[in-house]
């Protein structure tokens, strides 16, 4: 499993944009399929976007499309979430998690596929 740490949640005005980012190590990253998730107060944990372990095919839950931006530096073990046009309900913790056991360019689309979870950071969007 890989030791994952995020960081770059803070607050922002709704429209307002914001990175997060996640390092990991204890592995291989690269062999990592990678996904960002969130879980807001009081609801379950939701994929937001997720990147294949060559960083070829990206995906997103609708609530991220045309928004949201995942990327990923097999280099320097990173993957990034930038989050464009915040709405107020996009407030939450954000969580990045890695996925074993996928081919290089196959996309994670279940949280039961990930095995390694960050700490998560706040998100919060005021109105």
């Amino acid at each position: 499993q890989l030791q994952l740490v995020e960081s770059g949640g803070g607050l922002v005005q709704a429209g307002g944009s914001l990175r997060v980012s996640c390092v990991a190590s204890g592995g291989t990253f690269s062999d990592y399929a990678m996904g960002w998730f969130r879980q807001a107060p009081g609801k379950e944990r939701e994929l937001v976007a997720a990147i294949s372990r060559s960083a070829e095919n990206q995906y997103y839950e609708n609530v991220a499309k045309g928004r949201f931006t995942i990327t990923r530096d097999n280099a320097k073990n990173t993957v990034q979430l930038e989050m464009n046009s915040l709405r107020p309900e996009d407030t939450a913790v954000y969580y990045c998690a890695a996925a074993p056991d996928f081919w290089l360019h196959e996309i994670a689309p279940r949280a039961s596929e990930y095995d390694s979870w960050g700490q998560g950071t706040q998100v919060t969007v005021s109105s």
